[in-house]
């Protein structure tokens, strides 16, 4: 074969790295969005915050304004002369603030400008008498006004509001226990294994071979084995004796190796009664028998009438099978939304939420700075200007892509905003990014992880997406619709006769929504409904 040249024309999509990192950003969450910026605020020295831009500036123009009066010292000098004999002028009254313009104006610290404070008599008895209102000791002295920042000056309920973890609390608790140091270590170790919950997930033998290592790793050598089986014993035995002071403390339940032993301490720690009896009897028998009520088998292994069985569960219901759960940090939990939905007259208003919409600029000072300079050094820097601009543009992208999804999804789901989640309509991603001109993959990554408020409560993007079921009409409903509606029919059944799942796929057909029952166990088991014989009502 012959060699040859030719030429050949080709369009190719390269990914440029502003390309990507507008892709990254998109798919970010609102917390995820918020540790980008301050990233990006710290590695780069171009961005800037636009309040600590307008701080700065409102410093530089208040310098400025000091320096032109500091230029004209005969205005001060007109104001002590204008001043009536006797009168306390506003630098006397304030020393202060009069030795931050002697500062700036270059006086030595030395200098007094004026009589504003008594010279003390240091050629008599070396005393120096003040008067009962002088100090911060005297009588009339003003209280001391404290920011709610500091914490000196926390306020009651900054202090009451605070967040205390479970671990916290029982270490307060502890403190009360009179512990040598072994076994102080040991209590101590046994609350910070704990979970959210409050139980204690690992097992003793576990954890005691963990301390062993931790013991041997402090040594710098492993135990002998003659000593070690001694060494293990002793730490079994502590940390049982830590584990009885544990789960003596409060909440009751803490420190439960498993939910029956958790529902047991709290029982224990009510009066001894019959139905705190056979309750304590109930739990002692496998939990499945709880779970699926079957008050045939308790009666039967626990030896107990029905009617004490129906207590005995009653009660166990009222239990808390998670002790830890008032000590969870409820503001992690807190939803911020992106998009705020609100009704104006016969339409709806949607705006991006301005909390969560970093507001950056390029720092101009640094930007003119960079004007004219050339060299290796000012070509990196001139790359980082333009990375400062490329990410604010992004953001800016960001932001816009996010609004005009959403509004997409208003315009589409209008019978939502106006009636609530039985109006729902079917909605897949293709008509959203058809409509915008936008690629699926796209709306994909702006509405994941991001959420909108509306009147009927915070939603996520996501959630205005569904498949539709058939029905007798032609028109499609949507599956989110007939979630709420399957739940809606549950709230309003008969709870000594709840409804099975072949019952509601029948009131679903007799409304004209086609859905088999395994679709409805599906739908019931997303919304975390328990199953007909778990809803019975004893």
């Amino acid at each position: 074969m012959k060699p040859g040249l030719s030429l050949r024309t080709s369009q190719q999509l390269a990914l440029t790295p502003q390309l990507q990192q507008s892709i990254r950003l998109l798919q970010l969450s609102t917390l995820e969005m918020a540790q980008e910026v301050e990233q990006m605020l710290d590695e780069n020295p171009f961005l800037e915050l636009e309040a600590e831009a307008t701080e700065r500036e409102e410093q530089d123009l208040a310098q400025a304004e000091a320096a032109s009066s500091l230029g004209d010292p005969s205005a001060e000098v007109a104001d002590f002369a204008s001043a009536p004999p006797g009168a306390s002028s506003g630098a006397a009254a304030e020393p202060d603030a009069a030795a931050a313009p002697a500062a700036e104006s270059g006086l030595d610290g030395g200098e007094e400008s004026g009589a504003l404070e008594p010279e003390p008599d240091w050629e008599g008895d070396g005393t120096v008498e003040f008067s009962p209102d002088d100090g911060d000791w005297g009588g009339e002295a003003p209280a001391r006004q404290g920011s709610g920042s500091d914490e000196e000056g926390a306020s009651a309920i900054d202090l009451a509001s605070e967040w205390i973890t479970l671990q916290s609390h029982l270490h307060q608790q502890s403190l009360s226990l009179r512990l040598n140091e072994e076994e102080g270590a040991a209590l101590h170790f046994l609350i910070e294994s704990l979970d959210d919950d409050g139980y204690l997930a690992d097992p003793l033998p576990e954890l005691v071979e963990a301390l062993l290592l931790q013991e041997e790793r402090a040594r710098g050598q492993p135990w002998p084995e003659a000593l070690r089986f001694e060494r293990q014993e002793a730490l079994r035995q502590l940390l049982q004796t830590a584990l009885h002071w544990l789960q003596h403390m409060e909440p009751t339940g803490v420190g439960a190796r498993d939910l029956a032993e958790c529902l047991k301490l709290q029982i224990l720690e009510l009066r001894n009664s019959p139905v705190a009896r056979a309750a304590l009897a109930i739990c002692e028998q496998p939990l499945e028998l709880m779970a699926r009520r079957d008050l045939k088998r308790l009666v039967a292994q626990c030896g107990i009438d029905e009617a004490l069985a129906r207590e005995a569960l009653a009660l166990i219901m009222r239990l808390e099978p998670k002790p830890g759960r008032r000590f969870a940090d409820v503001q992690r939990n807190i939803i911020v939304p992106d998009v705020i939905v609100s009704a104006e007259g016969q339409g709806f208003e949607i705006r991006l939420n301005p909390d969560v919409m970093p507001r950056l600029r390029v720092h101009d000072i640094y930007a003119r700075a960079m004007r004219g300079h050339k060299g290796e050094a000012a070509q990196g820097m001139q790359q980082r200007l333009q990375e400062a601009r490329w990410f604010i543009k992004n953001i800016q992208q960001r932001f816009d892509t996010i609004l005009r999804v959403s509004t997409a999804i208003v315009e589409r789901q209008r019978r939502f905003f106006q009636q609530g989640e039985l109006a729902m309509r079917p909605l897949v991603l293709r008509e959203i990014a058809d409509e915008l001109g936008l690629h699926e993959s796209t709306i994909s990554r702006v509405t994941t992880a991001k959420y909108m408020a509306t009147p009927f409560g915070t939603y996520e993007l996501k959630y205005f997406f569904g498949s539709g079921l058939g029905t007798e009409t032609g028109v499609s409903a949507s599956s989110t619709a007939v979630r709420a509606l399957i739940k809606q029919l549950v709230a309003a059944e008969n709870p000594s006769k709840p409804l099975s799942d072949s019952q509601l796929a029948e009131l679903l057909k007799a409304q004209g929504i086609e859905c088999a029952r395994r679709t409805v166990a599906k739908y019931r088991e997303a919304l975390r409904i328990a199953p007909a014989n778990l809803r019975k009502a004893l």
